[in-house]
């Protein structure tokens, strides 16, 4: 079969800095919310690798139509300037494209640049409209979901496994988990995927603030996905996820939490939510003894 070649060029201005920008475009758990072009359309990630040589998985679900099967792999990273990765979509067995994807990133004043190039491979009529409209709705809904999005890192001077089994172990995650003076009262806890969290934050004063987390992915000393809930099964306010990496033998854990709305994004930002998690997560490290 004979095939069409089209180069796509994409770009969007986020008002977000671009090491938040580039946590939304790699994270797991982050594509997996911007990823669908329209809400009449669900993808379900099977396998997501982001780091070189890793490969991502997902489905492409539309009401009457055949489920769309797309194949990813990460051939280039370089945090908050540049990644590549080449894609092949097939459905029903039939391969209907290929396509090698470039992101740039820069700084663009109060914003960040984020510039794609698409060259594809058509073996299907219509993959090359699909792509402009697909791709196009996709990078503007990164866009509502990087400045959305809260991202929190620190260097834990301590082995990963150490600071993960002190993170996913039932009987440790209640001892420090919170802001500075802030305690937990445990109702049930079972940190594996599909496990739950369900507890009261205590404030210094007393206040109590009740707190439900759902677990989704859970990838062993690497990353884990998790919704934050209101309360029991209350409303979501936020996706979230942590990673856990090497770095000289200490480990950076990254958090990022897409807030449900920005309204929500603005409120928590303004009640001093940054400032807060990172309190969070030096208790973490005392609690590893590596501060």
């Amino acid at each position: 079969m004979s095939g069409d070649f089209a180069t796509l060029r994409f770009e969007r201005q986020v008002s977000a800095p671009v090491a938040t920008l580039w946590q939304a475009w790699t994270a797991p758990a982050a594509r997996a919310i911007w990823a669908a072009p329209t809400s009449a359309v669900t993808v379900e990630f099977l396998q997501s690798e982001p780091r070189v040589g890793g490969r991502e998985l997902s489905i492409c679900k539309a009401s009457g139509q055949p489920d769309v099967r797309c194949e990813a792999g990460w051939l280039e990273l370089q945090p908050h300037f540049r990644s590549v990765n080449y894609e092949v979509i097939s459905s029903q067995g039939v391969t209907q494209s290929s396509a090698l994807v470039t992101a740039a990133f820069s700084e663009a004043g109060a914003m960040c640049k984020l510039e794609v190039t698409v060259q594809l491979s058509a073996l299907a009529a219509g993959m090359e409209a699909g792509y402009r409209q697909g791709f196009g709705a996709g990078l503007d809904n990164l866009a509502g979901v990087a400045e959305r999005t809260m991202v929190l890192q620190r260097v834990i001077r301590a082995p990963r496994q150490v600071v993960w089994g002190a993170w996913m172990n039932p009987e440790t995650l209640p001892k420090w988990w919170g802001p500075d003076g802030f305690s937990c009262r445990t109702k049930r806890i079972d940190l594996r995927a599909g496990g739950e969290w369900v507890f009261d934050m205590i404030a210094p004063d007393g206040t109590v603030f009740p707190n439900h987390h759902r677990y989704g992915e859970v990838l062993a000393g690497q990353r884990f996905g998790y919704s934050l809930l209101w309360g029991e099964d209350g409303p979501k306010h936020a996706d979230a996820w942590a990673t856990f990496e090497d770095a000289d033998g200490a480990t950076l854990v990254t958090l990022g939490m897409v807030f449900a709305t920005t309204t929500e994004f603005n409120e928590a930002k303004g009640f001093g939510a940054i400032e807060l998690g990172l309190q969070t997560l030096g208790k973490l490290a005392r609690f590893v003894g590596a501060d």
